[in-house]
């Protein structure tokens, strides 16, 4: 899995370049939409709309996710994204697939006649290059950040912006098809039902898109906690220190794509930290001084009893330490000792 961006450019271009598209494909959709009079052709106009929308809230939420961490927000703002991704979905949810099933609904229980001219056929062309060109470069993003896991497990684990570039494009490339195909059935046979029909085709897709991506967003927003693999891989490098005996609590957050929060409570070995503490001193040496005289005894244990917490702070230090060095993407630690 390659995590070579920063988790603040993450999705920054895909979303960028979808925005880009659908400025320049709704003023077109619209355009045709007029000339014809078409159903269809006006939901994907209103389609285009809201996935512009939605994209700017994309590029709100990537934008304050960049902010530092500071007094309120100890952990960052990385969440950020989330949130407004969030909003963009339900505005997919309420205004794209709503709109567009309501419009739908009334085409169909009251019909109206279409004009079928050229126009609409070049729009849709160019929407279909458009959006083709912006669902390439979404893919392309996922591809290179995941290259080498399959592609269900790249939609998995992909940050939820360029998750909705991917979705709302695929949407909006069948809705294209859809709306060319039911315009065109609708002229064939002279039935403008086929017309509504397509446009409720293309609402139903964009609902089902913006419950995918309301479902994703408020997983992470709830404390989605870290792949299971990647748990795995910490909870062994914990195992495999000499002092730590056993893990015997994991619990983990996501703060923004590939960066987590962990905690865990783990249970040390009492011998490990005894020859750490005597790595440099002879234990028989200091017996030899104090035995035969309680005070001294009484003084080595003091000493003694002060230098473990000190010395168990220090190995956790170097611990996690070595930790965030060897998975970047855990940048918060906290081992307690049970």
């Amino acid at each position: 899995m390659s995590v070579s961006d920063g988790p603040h450019t993450i999705g920054l271009w895909p979303v960028a370049a979808a925005l880009m598209g659908n400025v320049v494909v709704t003023m077109f959709k619209f355009v045709a939409a007029f000339a014809s009079g078409s159903s269809a052709m006006f939901n994907e106009a209103i389609h285009s709309v809201a996935d512009t929308s939605n994209q700017l809230l994309l590029l709100i939420g990537l934008r304050r996710s960049r902010k530092k961490a500071d007094e309120d927000f100890e952990y960052g703002y990385g969440l950020e994204r989330f949130f407004w991704a969030l909003l963009s979905a339900c505005g997919v949810f309420f205004v794209g697939a709503g709109v567009t099933i309501s419009h739908s609904i009334e085409s169909l229980l009251k019909p109206h006649p279409i004009e079928i001219q050229s126009v609409v056929f070049v729009v849709l062309f160019i929407s279909l290059v458009i959006e083709s060109w912006t669902l390439f470069i979404a893919l392309q993003s996922i591809q290179k950040r995941y290259p080498d896991v399959s592609w269900r497990e790249r939609f998995a684990l992909c940050d939820p912006s360029t998750l909705a570039v991917c979705l709302e494009d695929s949407v909006a490339l069948i809705g294209v098809l859809i709306a060319a195909a039911s315009i065109g059935l609708a002229y064939m046979t002279g039935n403008v039902l086929w017309d509504a029909l397509g446009s409720l085709i293309i609402g139903l897709m964009l609902a089902g898109v913006a419950t995918t991506l309301i479902i994703r967003n408020r997983s992470y927003l709830v404390g989605h906690s870290i792949p299971e693999d990647l748990k795995t891989e910490i909870i062994d490098f914990l195992e495999s220190d000499p002092a730590i005996e056993k893990v015997i609590d994991f619990k983990s957050s996501i703060l923004d794509i590939d960066v987590y929060r962990i905690k865990c409570e783990v249970e040390m070995t009492g011998s490990a930290l005894l020859k750490a503490l005597y790595k440099h001193n002879s234990l028989k040496n200091e017996y030899e001084e104090v035995h035969d005289d309680f005070e001294e005894f009484k003084k080595f244990c003091v000493a003694y009893s002060n230098r473990i917490p000190r010395l168990i702070g220090k190995h956790i230090d170097d611990l996690e330490s070595r930790l965030m060095k060897e998975f970047p993407a855990v940048r918060h630690i906290d081992i307690e000792i049970n």
